[in-house]
């Protein structure tokens, strides 16, 4: 009985062991890039849009440059959007005016906003690694493509 007692507590001991901080579970990210650049082009195509597009991928239509003050990367912005997937799917939008720091936000606006002067629109479409990357975030796939169609209404 004593032998048994002791090899209970010894397995019991081993199978509630913490976790092994040597060799710790590690997601790495997925690079996106070339598939996202892919997705871009043929959604271009498909919707018989032409864009620009940045050294960092980032891909932009200007439909109106606006006349206004331009902003710059760390200036505060109010601006009016509709964020949708390539699929079509809104998952975010604000009609009225949202005023943020554009040192607050994913990099594709941070690059992108600076792109239009105050009054003008567009469109953005953003890769992954200027998005949210490749892990899901707040109902967002991981890996996806973000559009969104953009008016930037002043620079604060």
């Amino acid at each position: 009985m004593k032998y048994i007692t002791c090899l209970f507590l010894f397995t019991a001991l081993v199978s509630c062991k913490l976790s092994d901080d040597t060799n710790p579970i590690v997601v790495e990210p997925i690079d996106y890039t070339e598939i996202n650049e892919e997705q871009i082009n043929t959604y271009l195509e498909d919707n018989f849009l032409q864009s620009q597009k940045t050294d960092s991928g980032l891909h932009y239509i200007i439909e109106n440059q606006g006349e206004g003050a331009k902003p710059t990367a760390t200036s505060n912005v109010t601006v009016a959007y509709k964020g949708y997937l390539l699929d079509g799917r809104v998952f975010d939008q604000n009609t009225d005016g949202l005023s943020i720091g554009l040192d607050q936000v994913i990099s594709g606006w941070t690059e992108g906003i600076p792109l239009f002067n105050e009054r003008g629109n567009g469109i953005l479409l953003i890769p992954a690694h200027l998005g949210y990357g490749s892990f899901d975030v707040n109902g967002i796939p991981g890996g996806s493509v973000l559009i969104f169609e953009v008016e930037l209404i002043s620079v604060n």
